[in-house]
């Protein structure tokens, strides 16, 4: 299974971009999808998630009302469109998926509930 996330670039604050995160590979069942980012000297962290059965999505507070999910099943991609982008939005942005091979409960918040990863993205916003 390969991951790759796309559409990073540099933006002013205010702006949007729009990442998307197109999955390919074997066959697979796709129970969730996450985007996290990581900024320079920082930890990795939580941005938004869905659930792929009943498109459950859950979103940082730091973004929420900011950035929106949307997905398209037949392409296998899915899509995070960040509008009124901050300077503290400044990361590079990864997509990673959990199949239906893991089982048990998850917490979609934390990386280790994911088991496959892309290559990260990078967003810049200046002020």
């Amino acid at each position: 299974v390969q991951l790759q996330a796309s559409g990073g670039g540099l933006v002013q604050a205010g702006g949007s971009l729009r990442l998307s995160c197109a999955a390919s590979g074997r066959t697979f069942s796709v129970d969730g999808l996450g985007w996290f980012r990581q900024a320079p000297g920082k930890q990795r962290e939580f941005i938004a998630a869905i659930r792929w059965s009943g498109g459950f999505t859950y979103y940082a507070d730091s973004v929420k009302g900011r950035f929106t999910f949307s997905r398209d099943n037949t392409k296998r991609t899915v899509s995070l469109q960040m509008n009124s982008l901050k300077s503290e939005d400044t990361a590079v942005y990864y997509c990673a998926i959990r199949t239906l091979t893991l089982s048990g409960t998850y917490n979609v918040t934390f990386p280790t509930a994911y088991d496959y990863w892309g290559r990260g993205t990078l967003v810049t916003v200046s002020s």
